[in-house]
């Protein structure tokens, strides 16, 4: 590469903005551009967990089963509306496809290497902006009503454990020790203790923005409409129908990146998950980390602003309103666990788009087929947590030295 090569990054999101730092770090100068401030997207918005032990994919051996109750239940915590079931039924096929057991082994083994000291490299970027604050090590709850519901989950803790998470299974008092308001619903828990949370996850994002501009990254609001090519070489995007060229070009759209894609002749089974929150300012209950009910999915935070409920799946594409009903079940999920707590004052609900892939691998690494462009996106539910070392790993990658980790399992040609 040049000495100071012009990158620039499409995409503010949270795995945008950790690419433009660690490169910005590096010496290259950065440009990046999103049509919302830093983080202000689906970022903002995610349930603060920062999770590195979460190898396990969403297919699992045995999802064939759920795939129905997936499509009939409203009240799932998948839902897929009728109208998108021919939309949806592509992707889930792949989905099913990639639970065979010996797949699964593969994937894990491919989350294991990039969420690698996860939170290590995510308090690196903190650090260096004097942000330390920003994580909570206090660890990660989930419940289960008994030991029949957690054994349900036995074969993804098992994968988790074997590549090094460390967890503990609680029985209830176990519970009541770490957050004693806990309802009388749950009987089992399992402590994951060196897996921390972002306390706010927008402060976050601008924390790092700063960081870029600190370094003399430029930061840009605009709509980027199509990635601009010369030759068989990408030169940079349109941006609100103008062009900006740059050597090289990072692909960090999340939910939008398969569509800048598709005019190189690019298909990628990329769709948004639909995830909701609702902030309580006032709850009159606080735990003092993440609480997860298992059978619910939902991650109940806390955070500088009041106790966060995010979660839900809800397939639907990027353009459809949000669904009031959707977020109306988190305050359901949030009663089984803490029946006592104050929803009232609750800030109007939030939706986001989680770009997700069949396998639950991100796409990360060089298009082969287009010099010049490199993808960052695809993180799904691990956005926040795969952000930091994604953007150590491409910018070793792109500038150097040249990392360990093998980003063959990422590539973009695996959908080919």
């Amino acid at each position: 590469m040049d000495p100071r090569p012009r990158i620039l990054v499409i995409g503010a999101g949270i795995v945008g903005l950790c690419s433009a730092w660690y490169l910005a770090r590096q010496g290259a100068e950065v440009t990046l551009v999103d049509r919302d401030g830093p983080g202000e997207g689906t970022s903002s918005g995610n349930a603060g967990a920062i999770s590195g032990g979460s190898v396990a994919p969403l297919a699992m051996p045995g999802v064939l089963k759920q795939v129905p109750g997936m499509l009939l239940d409203p009240k799932g915590a998948l839902h897929i509306p009728t109208r998108y079931w021919p939309a949806a039924f592509p992707w889930l096929w792949r989905f099913v496809l990639e639970a065979r057991p010996e797949r699964v082994q593969e994937i894990a083994e491919a989350l294991a290497v990039l969420l690698h000291g996860a939170e290590e490299r995510h308090l690196e970027i903190l650090e260096a902006e004097g942000a330390l604050d920003l994580i909570a090590h206090h660890g990660q709850l989930y419940l289960y009503r008994d030991a029949e519901h957690l054994a349900k989950d036995d074969a993804a803790w098992a994968l988790r454990r074997a590549h090094g998470l460390e967890m503990q299974v609680l029985d209830r008092a176990g519970i009541l020790a770490l957050e004693p308001e806990v309802s009388s619903t749950y009987g089992v828990g399992v402590f994951l203790p060196r897996q921390g949370h972002s306390v706010n996850p927008l402060r976050q994002a601008r924390v790092i923005a700063r960081g870029i501009e600190r370094m003399g990254g430029r930061i840009l609001r605009g709509s980027v409409s199509a990635l601009t090519t010369e030759g068989h070489r990408v030169t940079g995007a349109l941006v609100d129908g103008t062009p900006l060229l740059a050597d090289h070009v990072v692909l960090a759209a999340g939910a939008w990146s398969a569509k800048l894609l598709a005019p190189l002749g690019i298909k990628v089974p990329l769709e948004s998950q639909r995830g909701y929150h609702i902030m309580l300012p006032n709850p009159g209950v606080m735990p003092r980390r993440p609480v997860v009910p298992a059978d619910r999915k939902a991650f109940i935070t806390p955070m500088e602003e009041g106790l966060r409920i995010a979660g839900t799946v809800e397939f639907g594409g990027t353009e459809a309103p949000p669904n009031p009903a959707r977020a109306a079940l988190l305050l359901e999920d949030l009663a089984k666990v803490y029946p006592q707590a104050d929803t009232r004052g609750a800030k109007p609900h939030w939706m986001g788009h989680r770009p997700c892939l069949p396998d639950s691998l991100p796409v990360v690494g060089p298009v082969k087929a287009w010099p010049g462009l490199w993808c960052a996106f695809g993180h799904g539910h691990l956005g926040l947590t795969g952000s930091a070392p994604t953007g150590a790993l491409l910018a070793a990658a792109m500038l150097g030295p040249r990392p360990n980790a093998d980003l063959t399992p990422f590539g973009v040609e695996r959908f080919a």
